[in-house]
């Protein structure tokens, strides 16, 4: 990291300000390059930018922070300047013919992580909180950021830390005045890290649909009603509506937002036999989507006096709707429903909106929030269980719980071997 990078900080367009962002050993150069002197570390000044050729650039708001105090650990500065794009452009221009390197993207949080001022999970949330469209979404990448997988992990952490000084005591001390069953005190400590774990673990998913969204699947025979009721959802003709059956041919996907949190309501091809090689495509994309999904929502046409079985994707937790209310005629299953009545549609709103809420709110937020955090909690799990197994070898425990640690440090960037000594020689009095 001996170059200097710089970026703009904020999207391309017109705006009142924009913020450019400078980071590495040249960035105080830079700013007297530009500004003629640099301020003091994190003063905001207003100076004039001129180019290599005396040219004025704008006249901008300045600051200057010198590192490690700085949100990259390196010197870094910023450019606060007016937002039109002949200005930024010309700030870039400035920068680029001093030598800087444009920044890939998001090198700067990667220094930041490189520089310990950020872990790999709170990396993760800086990510999801430029990303977050809900309330639900950043809360959840604040906590990620502010945090939480970061502390539950540094309580994972003393428990690893004190499991390994027991095995690596009775593997490498064996002179040492050590109960034989020394090893076996390591059990009760590994597992209560075992259920901690697994229990991060379980809340992940959840996490993660959070952050991805909700999935809810609109099923059933072609003409059931499912792109009116997308539309009407969505509030504009989100899917083509017509009487010919087999209109919709692909997956047809609308965001929402439902007691604040994200939602993918999707329409799906008509559920039929058909040689039709396109909708059988369509056809099976519906089913593949809909098994996927967190709730579907089965449509029965309610002018059908015989609606047949429910599709196999369907489940004893979902939906069952009779459309087409209005036409007087009900279907043998399912709730009857049109999307003409305001009644009909708020009814529906609403419970789709206590299953979102059910499903994701939870008593607290999650401390993991990605599938990549579930996957490498489950594997330290397994390797704890492994070294709690009854009587295990010391050895073999040892490493084991070793590989957990690994695995927890792909989550965060933490564990240091020499934590482990420090332990084992104040614990142990090895060494007295």
């Amino acid at each position: 990291m001996s170059d200097t990078i710089y970026a703009a900080a904020t999207a391309p367009g017109r705006a009142a300000v924009a913020v450019i962002r400078v980071s590495g050993p040249r960035a105080r150069e830079a700013v007297r390059a530009l500004a003629g002197r640099a301020p003091r570390a994190r003063e905001a000044v207003v100076r004039t930018l001129r180019d290599g050729q005396g040219a004025v650039l704008d006249q901008a708001l300045v600051l200057f922070f010198r590192g490690p105090a700085s949100h990259t650990g390196e010197d870094s500065a910023e450019f606060h300047v007016h937002g039109g794009p002949a200005v930024v452009a010309g700030v870039l221009q400035a920068l680029a013919a001093l030598g800087l390197r444009l920044a890939e993207p998001g090198e700067f949080t990667r220094r930041a992580f490189e520089n310990g001022k950020l872990d790999l999970a709170q990396a993760e949330g800086v990510a999801d909180l430029i990303e977050a469209e809900t309330a639900a979404q950043r809360r959840q990448a604040l906590d990620q950021l502010g945090g939480r997988l970061s502390q539950a992990q540094a309580r994972w952490r003393e428990g690893l830390i004190e499991a390994l000084s027991v095995f690596e005591a009775a593997v490498d001390f064996p002179d040492e005045e050590i109960p034989e069953d020394v090893a076996a005190r390591a059990r009760p400590i590994l597992t209560e890290l075992i259920g901690e774990i697994e229990a991060a673990a379980g809340a992940a998913e959840r996490g993660e649909r959070v952050r991805e969204g909700y999935r809810i699947a609109l099923v059933g025979k072609p003409n059931a009603g499912k792109s009116t009721l997308l539309n009407a959802l969505a509030r504009r003709e989100a899917a083509i509506v017509t009487a010919t059956p087999g209109t919709t041919r692909d997956i047809i996907e609308v965001p929402l937002v439902l007691g604040g949190y994200k939602v993918i309501v999707a329409d799906t091809a008509g559920l039929r036999d058909t040689a039709d090689e396109i909708e059988a495509e369509g056809v099976r994309r519906a089913r593949a989507w809909a098994a996927g999904a967190d709730l579907r929502i089965w449509l029965v046409d309610g002018t059908d006096p015989d609606p047949g079985p429910a599709p196999p994707e369907v489940g004893g937790d979902d939906l069952i709707l009779a459309t087409k209310r209005d036409l007087g005629e009900s279907a043998s299953v399912g709730t009857p429903f049109t999307t003409r009545s305001p009644n009909d549609l708020a009814w529906l709103e609403q419970t789709l909106t206590e299953r979102v809420v059910e499903a994701l709110g939870g008593a607290e937020p999650p401390a993991a929030t990605r599938l990549r955090h579930q996957a490498l909690l489950l594997e330290a799990a397994d390797r704890l269980r492994r070294a709690a197994g009854p009587e295990p070898e010391p050895e073999l425990a040892a490493e084991d719980v070793r590989l957990a640690a690994r695995a927890l440090d792909r989550i965060t960037g933490r564990i240091h071997p020499e934590d482990v000594l420090d332990r084992v020689f104040s614990s142990f009095c090895i060494g007295k």
